[in-house]
């Protein structure tokens, strides 16, 4: 395995991005691009455990791991971030840097930024395929939420001295921990010192509290019913056996019932189901990468 371990940098508009690759000596028509969740102490380093498995290595898929905008070692601006923003930047990665056709790994809520990126304006052409390991609800991704309080939500509260306050509460290990418990991992266990270790560290940094802030003031949510249907790449969906969710109306959506929903709803889906609830790569790491470089291999057959 050719593994970069350093981080390397490109520039997109007059920003510094990074990003680590691995296996790009390799021969592999495609490569992974993998897109991390937003959340307190999140950027590239969520996929850690994925990129440490033996089956990656043995892979020999490239793969490419770029922190977004305002998270990790990419520049940390004070913005309100729309996933507009994030699939702009990753499009100009993968037309500038990877060159080569790509499959998308998204994790959880990230799903927007692939939407914009594989479908309508943003569409980028090198896009081949994507793996949905937990997307949201289905009824809360046609449901679109409000731009005019989210941008309340963020002056008043998130763009403000009570929005640094709040990031040193919730950067705090017991708060991560708690939060991990009741909301990401199926088992308490699995809530370890490794992540733990990790996201506290990563958070240190509360310049990465705008990127978090504008997740939760809401300006990812959108109704993407017809950018979704626009979606003629293969997709793999992997969802959690206790995956949970809540939706808009209150609608408790079963992992069973999210994986018709989006069968049902966008083209050339297939859906599975793995061990663990929200964070499958990190939960249920083997089997993430194994079903990651079979659907890969896939387009080669």
């Amino acid at each position: 395995m050719t593994i970069t371990p350093s981080t390397q940098y490109y520039n997109w508009n007059k920003y510094k991005c990074a990003y680590t690759s691995y296996n790009t000596e390799s021969n592999f028509p495609y490569a992974i691009i993998l897109i991390h969740p937003i959340g307190v102490g999140l950027s590239g380093i969520f996929w850690h455990r994925f990129l440490s498995n033996s089956t990656v290595s043995e892979s020999q898929i490239p793969i490419y791991n770029p922190d977004l905008l305002g998270c990790g070692e990419s520049d940390l601006v004070r913005l309100a971030y729309d996933p507009k923003d994030w699939a702009s930047q990753l499009n100009h990665f993968i037309m500038n840097v990877v060159k080569k056709p790509v499959i998308l790994v998204v994790q959880g809520a990230s799903f927007p930024i692939a939407i914009y990126m594989s479908a309508g304006d943003l569409k980028c052409d090198l896009i081949k395929g994507l793996i949905l390991s937990g997307p949201p609800a289905w009824n809360i991704m046609i449901n679109g939420g409000n731009l005019r309080v989210s941008e309340i939500i963020w002056n008043l509260f998130f763009d403000s001295f009570i929005g640094s306050l709040f990031y040193q509460y919730a950067r705090r290990r017991d708060f991560i921990k708690s939060f991990s418990i009741k909301e990401l991992f199926g088992e308490e266990k699995d809530v370890d010192d490794e992540w733990l270790d990790m996201l506290e560290k990563a958070a240190t940094n509360s310049m990465s509290r705008y990127a978090v802030f504008s997740f939760l003031a809401g300006f990812w949510r959108k109704d993407y019913s017809k950018l979704m249907a626009k979606l003629d790449q293969k997709i793999l969906l992997l969802m959690g056996e206790k995956a949970t969710s809540v939706s808009k109306e209150g609608f408790k959506e079963t992992p069973e019932q999210r994986i018709e929903l989006y069968q049902k709803n966008i083209l050339n889906l297939t859906g599975k189901k793995l061990k663990g609830r929200n964070v499958l790569p990190y939960e249920s790491t083997e089997d993430f990468v194994k079903e990651t470089v079979n659907f890969c291999q896939s387009f080669t057959n």
